[in-house]
């Protein structure tokens, strides 16, 4: 429960949590993963999720550009404790704005209190980070730590919570409450219904030059011009169905799906190139033949082309499906983890084996047996823990008698393992 005027939310305190993770919603465990990928002390992370579980944090406020909380200490102390975010400006605040009325979907996920991947794909587009990323959450604690301590983590963890809830949350702290942004997104549906848009820049684009010449001229010619907006959406390729027989070997259907599969890999590379804050990143890692063909079966519609795909694998159709479940979880690290077994190095074997010792309180911790290098499973429950080469854990299931992945990635074991457990089968799976 919460209350509150626009510019300011108070959240209740939640009661003690134990036994799972602090977040159910893909958002909410991107959240934890800023937490997690900033801290430099794994020690402070580990107190903080203590104090969360136990319901030390009490009730928590929420402003643009910041989030409070008094966060008790086992002794009763309290320490006053702020996490803050950096907020939109109103120039970014009007290119969201625009953006979610061109896809009306948006308002309507966001009424439902869900946050689409496409939502923040689409924002990203327009050069906004919704969702925090390493080093955006800046803690503030009166306990005098000059970074994160155990209070501002256990706040963060208890965010979590509310953000799987509600993501109007983060939007608040990104600097507008709910009811001024649907409102300001009913006036500009309004307008845009109407017709009543701005009219179009009628001035003539600035004339482009040659590259060579540019090259040569140095500073003295003007600065190229800016680059055209981003498309919506990717182009749709052409219909090769012109009524006329192929040629053999040819199938049209085949060559429209990557002509469109090309086209959204190609607008999600230009966006990233062209978003405000871009910085040449590491090139990506080629995919092998294998890992391409799962790629593209996990966007492949049924039929034909999917058939297709399988029949030019080395996998048998099961071990495909359980592939491309892996894909759709977390990319070609998740492939990796499915694909692969691993001999940690001795110093990462006694990383993970001092984790997962320190990952659930007593008495929730589950008995763990080693089932393979770098795999843990859970006896009798069909639930398996796997450790990826990045140190993240995998949570997996047995399903009818093969390992099958359930679910994303987490740097706390505990977290990754506790949908499994929550899902498990009956004894005798393990």
């Amino acid at each position: 429960m919460s209350v509150g005027d626009d510019n300011e939310r108070t959240f209740a305190a939640l009661p003690p949590e134990r036994g799972r993770g602090f977040a159910c919603t893909w958002w909410g465990r991107t959240w934890l993963k800023a937490l997690e990928d900033t801290a430099l002390d794994s020690g402070q992370l580990k107190k903080g999720r203590r104090h969360a579980r136990e319901g030390a944090v009490g009730a928590v406020s929420v402003r643009p550009g910041r989030i409070t909380a008094v966060v008790r200490d086992r002794d009763g102390t309290g320490q006053r404790s702020d996490v803050l975010l950096q907020e939109f400006d109103e120039a970014a605040w009007d290119r969201f704005l625009d953006m979610a009325v061109d896809r009306a979907g948006h308002i309507a996920a966001l009424l439902d209190r869900e946050m689409p991947p496409v939502l923040v794909e689409d924002a990203a587009a327009a050069g906004l980070e919704l969702l925090p990323g390493i080093g955006d959450l800046e803690p503030e604690c009166t306990c005098g730590a000059w970074d994160l301590c155990p209070h501002t983590a256990a706040l963060c963890y208890q965010v979590a919570r509310l953000l799987d809830q509600d993501p109007f949350v983060l939007l608040l702290m990104r600097g507008r409450g709910e009811r001024p942004l649907l409102d300001e997104l009913q006036v500009r549906s309004m307008a845009r219904a109407s017709g009543d848009t701005p009219e179009e820049d009628t001035e003539p684009a600035p004339e482009g030059v040659r590259a060579d010449e540019a090259f040569a001229a140095g500073g003295i010619l003007p600065p190229l011009p800016a680059p055209p907006p981003l498309p919506d959406e990717p182009g749709q390729p052409p219909s090769l169905d012109t009524g006329t027989e192929p040629p053999p070997g040819i199938d049209p259907g085949a060559l429209e799906f990557l002509a469109a599969d090309t086209a959204t890999r190609a607008l999600r590379m230009l966006a990233e190139a062209l978003a405000p804050d871009h910085r040449s990143p590491a090139l990506e890692e080629t995919l092998t033949t294998e890992q391409d063909l799962v790629r593209l079966a996990s966007s492949a519609p049924a039929g034909v082309i999917a058939s297709r795909l399988a029949s030019a694998t080395v996998r048998q159709r099961a071990v495909l499906d359980l592939a491309v479940r892996a894909w759709r979880t977390g990319g070609p690290a998740a492939l990796s983890v499915f694909d692969e077994e691993w001999d940690p190095e001795p110093a990462d074997l006694a990383r993970a084996t001092t984790l997962l010792e320190e990952a659930w309180e007593e008495p929730d911790r589950p008995r763990l047996r080693v089932s393979g290098p770098g795999r843990w499973v859970v006896p009798g429950s069909g639930a398996q823990l796997r450790l990826g080469r990045d140190g993240r854990w995998w949570p997996y299931r047995k399903e009818s008698g093969r390992w099958a992945p359930a679910g994303p990635a987490d740097h706390d074991p505990a977290a990754a393992l506790a949908g499994v457990l929550d899902q498990a089968g009956p004894p005798g799976q393990g």
